[in-house]
């Protein structure tokens, strides 16, 4: 394609229900899929809900706020991720979501992907979980540092501060991504956070070359409200850090970023300025000086268990007596 119609959405999601955000999202789908959008993005974790609780309790007095967010996680594939591919399929649009996936005992900040067909063409995990991140999620691995295929062209993503990791960055830089999929919590942070928002994601789309398409999650009134009750905290701890934005490969925004309240930002992403901007610096291509800076990258996917070898069934007695009775005779 050489114009994509692409949206940023700033949604709210149903806190402590993963069914009813699940449904607010394909909800969303089908609005923008009438509204001939092809390309979605979505907050980070915003199925069934960021962690917040952990921005503001004392590590000891989390255990059962993390029990409630496993209990209401999203495994893959479930129910809840075939929704959204089916939402994703009826609209031809690509869709890229953040959710917390469990898998087995562990939870994820996780970053699906669903192509126009419906199916699920990447699930990344954020690779180093932010500060208080670190007492919720698990880590991730180099599997999903890559671009991605799909029916719009070719998209990398990554979630909050990856966006601070140059060299993650530039793994989907040099693997030569056109549409980048940010997604940040909202919610959290207050002006300054949403001041380095956009200096990371209109940084990463002048580097890169390519559009950068960030949602941030809306919590309205009541639901901060709610969190402080819930946690504590004074409501201010969730009442910043909201900035869904879309960025071209010159750093100029397309449309006005969102800052308060639910909606999306609607815009064209028009391929021919990729080339435009890679003309003059294509720091994968002529930009770059591999032979004195590279990056390494292990894309391995980490897992517990590991095999080697074929399964060898053990030879008893009995059968090995049996083979010589046969040889003898």
């Amino acid at each position: 394609m050489t114009v994509v119609k692409a949206a940023a959405v700033q949604i709210s999601p149903v806190l402590y229900s993963r069914t009813g955000t699940v449904e607010r999202v394909v909800q969303k789908i089908h609005e923008l899929g009438r509204q001939g959008v092809q390309f979605a993005v979505f907050p980070e974790t915003v199925v069934p809900y960021y962690p917040y609780f952990s921005w503001v309790k004392p590590p000891y007095t989390i255990g059962d706020d993390q029990l409630r967010l496993m209990a209401e996680a999203v495994t893959v594939p479930s129910a809840e991720t075939e929704a959204i591919g089916q939402a994703a399929r009826r609209n031809h649009m690509v869709v890229s979501i953040g959710v917390n996936e469990r898998d087995g005992g562990t939870l994820y900040n996780t970053q699906l992907l669903f192509d126009a067909d419906g199916s699920l063409i990447q699930r990344r995990r954020k690779i180093t979980p932010t500060f208080h991140e670190r007492m919720v999620w698990g880590q991730g691995d180099g599997s999903g540092l890559r671009a991605a295929d799909s029916a719009v062209g070719r998209i990398g993503q990554l979630a909050c501060w990856e966006h601070y990791q140059p060299l993650a960055r530039y793994a989907l830089i040099a693997d030569g991504e056109q549409i980048h999929a940010s997604m940040f919590p909202g919610g959290l942070g207050a002006g300054q956070f949403v001041d380095q928002m956009e200096v990371a994601v209109r940084m990463h789309a002048l580097e890169s070359a390519c559009f950068v398409v960030n949602a941030t999650a809306w919590l309205d009134a009541d639901q901060q409200a709610r969190l402080a009750e819930d946690t504590g905290g004074p409501v201010s701890a969730f009442s910043g850090g909201f900035f869904t934005a879309i960025v071209d490969p010159e750093g100029r925004f397309l449309g006005e970023p969102i800052t308060s309240g639910e909606g999306e930002v609607i815009a064209d992403l028009d391929f021919t300025l990729i080339d435009r901007r890679k003309r003059m610096a294509d720091t994968r291509g002529h930009y770059a000086r591999p032979e004195l800076l590279s990056l390494h990258i292990d894309r391995t996917a980490t897992a517990p268990l590991h095999e080697r070898g074929a399964h060898v069934p053990i030879r008893t007695d009995r059968a090995v007596e049996a083979e010589h009775s046969t040889e003898d005779q």
